[in-house]
């Protein structure tokens, strides 16, 4: 399945003379439960107008974070829908998804969100749902990857983006990086470095996936390299 980014269809119906171009700026939803750092590296990020990017809507499972307040203090609209406000969980899912589309987003990022999407989310974003993870996937999946990793005694760990499928952790890897294990690593200090790399793998990856375009064949994610397919679509807009 081919996605072609606003910036690349841009440029091919520019090219071809196309009247109808898609808008240059692509639309981000981030979803957060924390303290929001990955979404002030996006909301850093999209202050660049060359970013390609802006995040038009924040949505949390839960009040009072300070995620939300970043994105008050950004002047950026949020949503937030408690699991608890809903009669059952399915109901939640939906909720959630048409609060996202209702922002018409290019892509909807996990920034620490904390609780699992269903089918409803799934098929109206299959192949634009990004997810971060604290190790190399398919190692370590699952909410303790940092500990279980030390536990194993790697040498090596990391950070992975990936496109969110139906299971814990399993879907295609977009991007990963690396980062060595010290001999006096414990889990927080650990933690805390894979963090760092982890932001900026989001914001990279992201900012490539919105200005180049992305393919999902399989398994396999190939970024950029997909003018060819924009301006097929221009010819066809």
């Amino acid at each position: 399945m081919w996605h072609v980014s606003p910036r690349v269809a841009e440029r091919a119906g520019r090219r071809r003379g196309a009247v109808k171009v898609a808008r240059m700026t692509a639309r981000l939803v981030v979803l957060v439960s924390g303290a929001g750092t990955n979404l002030q590296a996006l909301l850093d990020a999209c202050a660049d107008s060359s970013y390609g990017a802006a995040v038009v809507a924040v949505g949390a499972d839960r009040r009072g974070i300070e995620a939300l307040a970043r994105a008050h203090r950004a002047g950026v609209p949020t949503f937030t829908h408690q699991l608890s406000g809903h009669p059952d969980r399915a109901t939640w899912d939906r909720a959630l998804a048409q609060s996202c589309a209702r922002y018409q987003p290019d892509l909807v990022i996990s920034a620490g969100f904390m609780k699992l999407v269903g089918q409803d989310f799934l098929g109206r974003f299959a192949g634009r749902f990004v997810n971060t993870h604290p190790s190399l996937l398919p190692a370590f999946p699952g909410m303790h990857a940092v500990r279980d990793a030390l536990g194993y005694g790697v040498k090596v760990t990391g950070c992975t983006v990936f496109l969110v499928d139906a299971g814990t952790d399993t879907g295609p890897v977009i991007a990963q990086a690396a980062v060595p294990v010290s001999e006096d690593d414990d889990v927080a200090s650990l933690h805390e470095r894979i963090k760092r790399t982890e932001r900026a793998l989001l914001v990279d990856t992201v900012g490539r996936m919105v200005r180049d375009g992305w393919s999902v064949r399989g398994r396999t994610v190939q970024v950029g390299h997909h003018e060819a397919a924009a301006a097929n679509q221009a010819r066809q807009g």
